[in-house]
């Protein structure tokens, strides 16, 4: 099998999988606090082809897969719809709302490494199963890290939106519709790989390390 074709049939079920599950937690998170619109519209569910974007889930992982030789993962899914306006609390309540979809890939990537320490109790470390887990955590992890960047429309925007004053968080609500050419932008001329995505996935992966760790002794004890 080509090593192109192998490497995108063992990120496919993590990819699909963190970008679902995140999109779910999103409306899930809204309607607990007040707003139903993504439930009534069907979107509140684990069905990925309810998430799925032909371009942004199928054709632009893959294509950066294998523009990077399986090292970096950018993608999206059909962004789950949200009428802050219907939360009970609208400029509180976003913050739970935008955290919920990278928190769910935060808590992937943990599953993930919980399965891995399992299949290296068991010594399958050369297994398909372990390099699925270990795309599983690379994959969520990414995505975690990159919505929480502090800019419209990403989650970590929209959750700064929430904490800071009303005054500062109205301006900066005025970038969403240039956030996504900002990111692009900070994509391209390396600043955001360098200046948040690195350090920021460091960080996750200590943390996620972290957490492992009591579970590594139990698994390891004699």
């Amino acid at each position: 099998m080509p090593d192109f074709l192998q490497t995108v049939l063992i990120f496919a079920i993590p990819v699909v999988l963190a970008i679902t599950l995140h999109e779910a937690a999103h409306g899930y998170a809204a309607k607990a606090l007040g707003d139903p619109t993504a439930y009534l519209l069907g979107r509140v569910s684990l069905n990925p082809l309810r998430h799925v974007d032909l371009i942004g889930t199928i054709a632009m992982p893959i294509g950066i897969l294998l523009l990077t030789q399986g090292q970096f993962l950018f993608g999206w899914a059909k962004p789950v719809p949200v009428e802050f306006g219907r939360l009970r609390n609208p400029k509180r309540d976003m913050i739970p709302v935008a955290f919920a979809g990278p928190a769910m890939n935060f808590l992937q990537a943990f599953c993930w490494g919980l399965l891995m320490l399992g299949l290296i109790s068991f010594e399958l470390e050369q297994s398909i199963a372990f390099k699925i887990c270990q795309a599983g955590i690379l994959a969520n992890l990414i995505i975690f890290c990159f919505n929480l960047l502090p800019l419209p429309p990403l989650d970590g925007g929209r959750v700064l939106v929430g904490l800071v004053p009303t005054k500062l968080a109205i301006q900066i609500s005025r970038l969403e519709p240039f956030g996504i050419w900002i990111v692009l932008a900070l994509l391209l001329t390396g600043v955001l790989g360098t200046y948040w995505m690195l350090p920021a996935m460091e960080f996750s992966r200590a943390i996620l390390q972290l957490l492992l760790m009591p579970f590594s002794w139990l698994l390891s004890a004699p």
